[in-house]
This record gives C-alpha cells, structure tokens and sequence, in this order.
C-alpha cells in the first residue's frame, strides 16, 4: 500500500475502535499500531489511537526507538 498523506480529520478514524485499525502520529509519521499488543483496543497507557503523540512519546519510558519496528502508513499534514 502506497503511503498517504493524513489530516488530523483522517487520522482520528484510525483509532483502534470498533474494528478500525490503530494509527498515531510522531514528527509528522504516521505509524500502524494496530498489531501492537501494548495497543489493544486503541489505548496505550492513557494515550489514544489517530492522534498526534509527538509530545506524550517524549514522556515514555522507550523513547521513540520503539517507532522503528512499526509499519509506516504516511505523513500527517497539518
């Protein structure tokens, strides 16, 4: 699948609920979180699927090394 670009708008579909798929943002990425067990249902240790997390990922324990082994989806425009 081609890379796509996400508005905020767009992004906030992919939340992790009711069968859609888990995406969030960092620096502009968008990753698929969605195979992540850590992300089951969307949330994450109080962090909520399709939004931009480049400031709650700051806070983690794992840093943003943890970005690397998931699939990129795309950019997100804002």
């Amino acid at each position: 699948m081609a890379e796509k670009n996400f508005t905020i708008a767009e992004l906030s579909q992919f939340d992790g609920q009711n069968g859609h798929p888990a995406y969030v943002a960092v620096d502009g990425t968008v990753y698929d979180v969605s195979n992540v067990d850590a992300w089951t249902g969307g949330q994450h240790h109080g962090n909520v699927a399709g939004k931009n997390l480049s400031a709650a990922i700051l806070k983690s324990p794992h840093g943003k090394g943890v970005l690397q082994k998931l699939p990129v989806m795309g950019t997100l425009t804002e």
